[in-house]
């Protein structure tokens, strides 16, 4: 893949996620050294996910106005400044209140809301449509490799430079991110929306848009259901599970994220080795993952066994990032240039409202009921996703001819 907008996008991306993971370590060691309390630890997921739907619910009216680069690049822009302030304020001793650091948590997963959608969005743009799928397989094994690595590297940094320094090392890949955004290339046309559109309307135009087009929709509605299902594996009803269920150490608890994440970056190689013969075979690859991992799921939920657990949500990773991974191709070869901005946009601030509404309601579960029952309703949930692609399942092209290479 030879185009360097690619590339730059990429690594962008790389440091941007890297800096992620730095930046919420490093404010888990400032926030707990100064309140001593676990429950201020608990706003750090909250106002993340509240700042992203609040930011992909307002996107499409900005997609109106700027080009997609420049949005990327304000984005990040803008996480580094604030991220600078905060980074000040703690170094130089100035009167930092709790309030500080909520806004600031709010403010920069505000700005990254549309960070990922513009990524994806952005991806069509700066390869060949033949060679979509392989980057969307390299762009998700980048990510996977991030969170594999960067959760232990993060932990390491936190402990020998301490919170406040982690912060300022961020602050050094988030200018470095900005950077790489900035050199990227895109030639696709743009021309600022001039027509006095109510602010309501702008807002409903990629909602519109998925629900009038009988495939867009249907992707969109596996995506709810899933966003709901995907819940169970999170840390805090994994560390629960592990410890009710399959009755280990706490060890086996890092050993099953990382299996997930090791399934999720063989997944993104298999899709980037195999990417042209998954493409001639595109709807049967959605469709066998999909039930895949709804299979998989379930029996995880009945399982007591800690070592099959371990190779079960290994394989439950690998499906996902292949289905993931088809899911992106299919969106981005069936939608305009104009319109995949938005798709992206309402898709994350879907995901975003539906995840953070389940993670209450899965919680209540595992609180109440059984950590077990929570894996038996996902699995039933993405059965359901399931069956419901494979009744529709013509709404879908079952390949793509390929362009040839010059």
């Amino acid at each position: 893949m030879k185009s360097n907008s690619f590339r730059f996008l990429w690594m962008g991306q790389l440091f941007a996620n890297l800096g992620d993971i730095f930046y919420v370590m490093g404010l888990i060691s400032i926030l707990y050294a100064m309140t001593g309390s676990a429950m201020y630890l608990v706003l750090l997921p909250f106002l993340n996910t509240f700042g992203r739907f609040i930011s992909g619910a307002i996107s499409p009216l900005l997609l109106n106005k700027y080009r997609l680069k420049s949005l990327l690049v304000s984005s990040q822009l803008s996480k580094t400044t604030i991220l600078f302030i905060l980074a000040f304020c703690l170094s130089f001793q100035l009167t930092v209140g709790i309030w500080l650091i909520v806004y600031c948590i709010l403010f920069i997963a505000f700005f990254d809301g549309w960070a990922m959608p513009a990524t994806n969005a952005m991806i069509p743009r700066v390869v060949k449509e033949a060679e979509l799928l392989k980057a969307n397989s390299i762009i998700s094994m980048i990510n996977e490799t991030v969170q594999i690595g960067g959760w232990a590297l993060g932990g390491m940094l936190v402990t020998l430079i301490n919170g406040q320094n982690t912060i300022w090392l961020t602050f050094s890949l988030f200018i470095v991110s900005t950077i790489m955004m900035i050199r990227i290339v895109d030639h696709t046309p743009f021309q600022v929306k001039v027509e006095k559109q109510r602010t309501v309307e702008t807002l409903k135009a990629g909602w519109l848009t998925i629900w009038k087009n009988p495939f867009f929709r249907s992707i969109h509605v596996m995506i709810f259901i899933e966003a709901m299902a995907n819940v169970v594996w999170v840390a805090a009803i994994l560390y629960v599970f592990v410890t009710e269920v399959l009755k280990v150490t706490e060890a086996w608890w890092g050993y099953i994220n990382t299996a997930f994440f090791l399934g999720l970056l063989l997944g993104g190689v298999i899709c980037s080795r195999f990417s042209v013969k998954l493409e001639k075979n595109i709807r049967k690859t959605v469709l066998y993952s999909s039930f895949g991992v709804s299979i998989i799921t379930f029996l995880f939920g009945i399982n007591s066994i800690a070592w099959l657990a371990l190779i079960m949500v290994a394989i439950s990773g690998f499906l996902d990032q292949i289905k993931g991974i088809t899911i992106h191709t299919y969106l981005q070869k069936e939608a305009s240039a104009e319109d995949l901005p938005k798709i992206y946009s309402v898709q994350s601030s879907m995901i975003s409202l539906v995840f953070g509404i389940s993670t209450l309601a899965f919680g209540v579960i595992v609180e109440y009921m059984s950590v077990q029952l929570t894996f038996l309703i996902a699995g039933f949930l993405l059965i359901g996703s399931s069956i419901y692609l494979l009744g529709i399942k013509k709404r879908f092209p079952n390949d793509y001819i390929l362009e040839k290479e010059n």
